[in-house]
């Protein structure tokens, strides 16, 4: 019977115990952890978690950037040429008559007249009028051909001036040039400066109201064609 009310007793002291520590934390032993407080109990005694808050991230800054490529296209104009009209390119061959002799001339759109640059040039009378010889070089693929010599008279005179040279006194003749199946008699002024090469610039006078031209191409006649000769 002692034994029963003793282990009654312990048992009474553990139950005081264990809610003293409850109610009083701070006086239980030390480096004890902190024991959970029951629902409903005070939080003034207990750590309290932070209350949840809503975090709003901003957005990422994106930036846009614009490539622009410029892309340049030709553009083709087709000009309308008229059906009785040569065509012609930047250089073409030419038959000077009555020689016969065919040299590769430049189109010059720029020259008012046509000019021949020769051998030799010499000047002589006739029947009370100036005349003048004039001495042509075969083209350089034909090195076996002979000179070609022209009379012909001296139709009147022009004072050409180059910049850096001083200003020439040069004779003019007619002449029949033949491109492609067309001939015309037009002016021509002579020269024999610029060495032995015979150089040939056709000017305006034979290209008025007569030829267009393409200078992208060039011996879009050929071969020239006098009439009568193959």
């Amino acid at each position: 019977m002692q034994k029963f009310s003793l282990l009654w007793l312990l048992v009474t002291v553990q139950l005081m115990l264990g809610c003293q520590s409850l109610m009083y934390p701070e006086q239980s032993g030390q480096g004890a952890a902190p024991a959970a407080a029951p629902v409903g109990q005070p939080q003034g005694q207990i750590a309290q978690c932070p209350e949840l808050a809503e975090v709003i991230c901003a957005e990422p800054e994106i930036r846009v950037v614009e490539k622009v490529i410029e892309r340049r296209v030709e553009k083709i104009v087709e000009v309308p040429v008229a059906e009785d009209k040569l065509v012609l390119g930047a250089v073409e061959e030419i038959s000077i008559e009555p020689s016969g002799l065919i040299i590769e001339s430049i189109v010059d759109t720029g020259a008012p007249t046509t000019t021949l640059r020769a051998q030799t040039l010499t000047r002589f009378e006739r029947d009370g009028e100036d005349w003048i010889r004039v001495q042509l070089l075969p083209p350089q693929a034909d090195s076996k051909a002979k000179p070609a010599s022209i009379e012909l008279p001296i139709k009147r005179h022009i004072r050409t001036t180059r910049v850096g040279f001083p200003s020439q006194r040069r004779p003019v003749v007619e002449m029949n040039l033949t491109v492609g199946e067309v001939t015309h008699l037009v002016e021509v002024s002579l020269t024999d400066e610029g060495g032995t090469d015979v150089v040939m610039l056709l000017g305006r006078n034979f290209l008025k109201d007569a030829a267009v031209v393409d200078v992208s191409r060039r011996n879009i006649q050929g071969q020239p064609r006098v009439f009568g000769v193959k």
